[in-house]
């Protein structure tokens, strides 16, 4: 077998080591277009979990670079001078040019044949190798050639970043942040090695603007972040390397082979630097193309296969923690007026992949500050942040833990009914502060289904208030109920029957346009004016009547392409009226709407307004579009926004995965200023806490979770040991048992998660 590797990076000298030592007769050159003392860049960064990695596939390597690190345990984010320090994390920086230098000494070791100052442009000089690997980095002139083949996607991210180095001695990894006039600058910073530091400043693309920095300009860049960091830098130099101002490039391939060429770290895929991956990315990669060549060695196309396979799903999964973590620094000035541990919290929680109960393992002591900070802010004193007391208007919530509208299916002509009652009751008695109902028609052709409940007729308010009276009376929780009009979206079979599927005999549908939600459902009426109104009494009506059904809360439902989402979103409104066009205009109906149930809603009772805050589609509503909507009905006296995503239309291809709706809460609640709701795949109170503490939602609601277990809520309160006066009388002895049992529970899963932690690798 013969492999020739184009690029002499850590990937590409790492697969070489490997597969040399494991396969000795294999001829194995690496072409490498630089000179063997060059190197651009400062340090690399490892875990705990990859040097222990390394050491179980070369304890060579893995003692040359363990000789030559620097390890600290603590990561530091500092603010302005303030300062706040967490251990237990376990990292360890090397110099880039000492860690090539032991890796080619490496590759020397087992005889693999290095060939400095080639610059590969000609494959054809490679017709007899067995495998090219395109180990050549971001800019990959073979992945270039062959672009197509490899379906390669580029995508340049907004903020600018440069990378630098500094004398300055630095005992742990920190983020420098430095607030100037025109927004934040960050330093991302560590030691690698004695007297050396690396220090990548980042900022927005209009900072780095409004500061007049030059992308080559390397002696002005270090004059104004020398003045800028003067006291992080405490004297001490930076230092440049061809330290020019660059936008991350996110790489992606759809294909990782193309014939005998496979592609090796960042030319098939790149991960910003805020999660240090890079490096453990491209030699995690090698691993496992070694591995799929070892089980393969007899067939290179299985191998790549294996490969790609094996190794697609782990690396994707880092770049989306990756742009995640990039998209928190793209967004840090949305943060600036956070007080600082709640800032530093949510740049420990930004990824998503870390969260409160992990930071609590590592350092107890941070945690408890965050917390603290917390409760001074909010009036509280808790265990947790989502046991803390919320208000909305003059409505005060014992706890931040919402059940989301979900629809039951399961009434009557409109008619709710002991199957109702059974549901939101065992669910308040659960525990939860808030219970938002399903959605409730405000008119009979407003229902989704046959089965949808209503509230525009007395007999409703009378079976509704059977609800509202037992919540009230034996339990501490809240209720609201979701006002709702289906549109274009009504009249279809209930989803065990069918989705999306038109019920026999429909009604008339109506929308902002005439546009069908699916080729089987019937082409909607563009409303008139005279419909505009009609539904506007209809809303108005049914907030009267949520009023007399004794409703803490009304929610307006304008998300998922119902009646007044079809309005918001480009995609179903073309109207070239004054409802038309323009956010300004399609905004216009809903807003018309929302006033008639505030007028027609008590005053000390909220209001809020569930949007959808993407379409997860192309031409869809744009960012800038659900800031402007939130805003507006914010003014217009909306107590909060219940963030929601997509539904708009059939063809939308949303990124789901765990709390995948929390980064649009988050953006309308730091860019707006108004309490939001958040949802999507939230499981556990680990999450709900980090949600809060971070920021990113005042509310956390929660739908499928709470379907089969109405107690969620109880368990919660058990796991986190909060006293509680609202267990009614007749539960009152399962208390001590569900507590003794859930405590004696956690402590053992906090036990095996210490043990399962990686080892030191701290000489």
């Amino acid at each position: 077998m013969k492999i020739t590797v184009i690029g002499g990076g850590p990937g590409g000298l790492y697969f070489s080591i490997l597969t040399k030592k494991a396969m000795p007769h294999w001829e194995i050159n690496v072409y490498e277009r630089n000179k063997p003392e060059d190197s651009f860049g400062f340090g690399v960064v490892f875990s705990d979990e990859t040097l222990g990695e390394f050491l179980k596939r070369d304890m060579q390597s893995y003692e040359l670079i363990r000789s030559k690190f620097a390890y600290w345990d603590d990561i530091i984010v500092a603010r302005d001078g303030q300062e706040a320090r967490i251990s237990g994390n376990g990292f360890c920086g090397c110099s880039r040019k000492t860690l090539l230098k032991l890796l080619h000494q490496r590759c020397q070791e087992e005889g693999v044949i290095l060939h400095f100052e080639q610059n590969i442009d000609d494959l054809s000089q490679f017709n007899d190798s067995d495998i090219i690997v395109s180990a050549d980095g971001i800019g990959s002139g073979i992945r270039t050639q062959f672009q197509n083949e490899f379906g390669t996607n580029i995508q340049l991210k907004p903020n600018r970043f440069v990378w630098m180095g500094s004398t300055k001695p630095l005992d742990a990894f920190t983020y420098f942040f430095r607030t100037t006039p025109y927004g934040i600058i960050v330093a991302h910073t560590y030691q690698y090695e004695e007297g050396m530091s690396t220090w990548i400043f980042e900022c927005t693309d209009e900072t780095w603007k409004n500061l007049q920095f030059e992308v080559e300009n390397e002696a002005d860049t270090v004059t104004k972040l020398s003045e800028l960091f003067k006291d992080e830098l405490n004297g001490h130099p930076l230092i440049t390397n061809k330290s020019h101002w660059r936008q991350f490039p996110h790489v992606t391939n759809k294909k990782w082979f193309h014939n005998n060429i496979v592609l090796l770290g960042d030319a098939k895929a790149t991960a910003h630097f805020s999660i240090g991956s890079g490096t453990k990315l491209a030699m995690d990669s090698a691993i496992g193309l070694f591995d799929a060549l070892m089980a393969n060695p007899d067939n290179v196309q299985n191998a790549f296969q294996q490969y790609e396979k094996t190794r697609r799903n782990p690396v994707e999964m880092i770049q989306y923690a990756a742009s995640v973590s990039l998209e928190w620094f793209e967004n840090m000035n949305r943060y600036e007026k956070y007080p600082f541990y709640q800032f530093s919290f949510g740049c420990m929680t930004r990824s998503k992949k870390v969260t409160y109960e992990n930071l609590r393992l590592r350092d107890q002591s941070y945690t408890d500050k965050v917390l603290q900070e917390f409760n001074q802010l909010n009036n509280n004193n808790t265990n947790a942040a989502a046991f803390s007391t919320y208000k909305l208007r003059g409505l005060e919530l014992s706890n931040r833990i919402v059940m989301s509208s979900m629809g039951q299916y399961s009434a009557n002509n409109g008619l709710v009914n002991n199957w109702h009652f059974q549901h939101y009751t065992s669910r308040a008695i659960g525990g939860l502060g808030l219970i938002i109902t399903e959605m409730t028609a405000v008119d009979a052709n407003g229902r989704i289904t046959l089965g949808c409940a209503g509230i525009y007729n007395e007999d409703q308010i009378v079976e509704w208030k059977k609800i509202t009276d037992f919540v009230h009376e034996h339990t501490s929780t809240k209720i609201g109920i979701q006002l709702g009009h289906s549109g274009r979206k009504g009249a279809v079979k209930k989803p065990w029957e069918g989705t999306n599927e038109p019920i026999n005999n429909a009604w008339v549908l109506l929308s902002a346009s005439a546009i069908s939600f699916n080729d089987k459902m019937a082409v909607p009426k563009e409303m008139t004016a005279d419909d505009m109104q009609n539904v506007i009494n209809q809303f108005a009506n049914a907030a009267k009547n949520a009023e007399k059904a004794g409703f803490d809360m009304i929610e307006l439902q304008a998300h998922h392409g119902f009646l007044l989402a079809s309005f918001l979103s480009p995609l179903t409104n073309n109207r070239t009226d004054d409802f038309g066009g323009s956010v300004e205009n399609r905004l216009r109906f809903p807003l018309q709407v929302f006033n008639a149930v505030r007028e027609n809603f008590p005053a000390e009772k909220p209001i809020s307004v569930r949007i959808s805050a993407t379409d997860w589609a192309e031409n869809g509503i744009s960012q800038d579009d659900v800031l402007f909507i939130a805003s507006e009905f914010k003014k217009a006296g909306a107590d909060c926004i219940n963030v929601s995503t997509g539904n708009t239309v059939e063809n939308q291809t949303p990124k789901t995965g765990r709390m995948w709706q929390v980064p649009f809460s988050d953006m309308i609640r730091n860019s707006t200023d108004i309490p939001t709701i958040t949802a999507g795949t939230i499981t556990d109170i680990d999450q709900i806490n980090t949600i809060i503490l971070s920021g990113k939602a005042d509310l956390v609601a929660l739908g499928k979770p709470l379907l089969l277990d109405p107690y969620f809520v109880r368990k919660a309160q058990a796991y986190e040991q909060i006293s509680v006066t609202d267990i009614p009388n007749q539960y009152q002895k399962g208390i001590e048992n569900l507590y003794t049992s859930t405590i004696s529970e956690r402590k053992q899963s906090e036990r095996m998660k210490k043990a399962l932690k990686p080892k030191s690798n701290k000489k």
